[in-house]
């Protein structure tokens, strides 16, 4: 995770956004689609649950329990936590950081936001790019004029290279939204979540035979064993 940014809370956010969901629920989504820029699952999230649930961003809504599964609380999003949910997402999609999980996390999660917003958002950081392209243009020219040997300028050359690779590519995603090939309706569609429902799921089906529920409360203990996708 990128110092200073909480991507698996940003993440839960995102997916509370959409309905209220258990953890487990949560996590699922998070494997099952790759999310991989959420890490240390599932601990992370339940942490992350916490931190929530005391910034007063979600609330608990309900406990239930099915059968022989371990209890469940499905938390819901507040007022609070939407408008910052929106408050991250545009952060992310504006600025350039150092580690690009930031960014990956932002674009796949930028349709709990209207499309206005995250193309006002995208031009802001394609213009930011650009400035940095134009400075390491002007930065490797100095250096290189100044008779510094090519071999120590690489790592500049790499820099500039990938920044203009980001540019070109928010650019064409701009494109594609301002002539409507990519849409949504103001926030992300129930259905994308819709196809994890409460039947059993195979992983499910395998772990809630191993062992009872540990100190993490929920179904946490089952959800912590080795071998996860991410």
């Amino acid at each position: 995770m990128a110092r200073g940014v909480d991507l698996v809370g940003l993440t839960v956010l995102a997916l509370l956004s959409v309905r209220p969901s258990h953890p487990y629920e949560m996590h699922r989504f998070v494997v099952d689609t790759h999310k991989d820029y959420v890490t240390g699952l599932p601990r992370s999230l339940y942490h992350a649950v916490d931190r929530l649930v005391r910034d007063e961003l979600i609330a608990a809504v309900q406990t239930s329990r099915a059968g022989r599964r371990p209890e469940r609380t499905v938390y819901e999003l507040t007022d609070e936590g939407r408008a910052e949910l929106a408050t991250r997402l545009r952060r992310l999609l504006e600025e350039v950081g150092p580690d690009s999980r930031t960014f990956t996390a932002a674009v796949s999660l930028m349709g709990c936001l209207p499309t206005a917003e995250v193309e006002r958002a995208l031009r802001v950081r394609a213009a930011t790019l650009e400035g940095r392209v134009v400075a390491a243009d002007a930065g490797l020219k100095g250096l290189a004029e100044s008779g510094l040997p090519p071999v120590l300028l690489l790592e500049l050359e790499c820099e500039r290279a990938l920044r203009a690779a980001e540019r070109d590519w928010v650019r064409g995603l701009l494109v594609r939204l301002e002539a409507g090939e990519i849409t949504w309706t103001g926030s992300l569609n129930r259905e994308l979540l819709g196809w994890i429902d409460e039947e059993p799921h195979p992983r499910e089906e395998q772990e809630k035979h191993q062992e009872p529920p540990g100190p993490l409360g929920d179904d946490a203990s089952r959800l912590n064993t080795p071998g996860s996708p991410l």
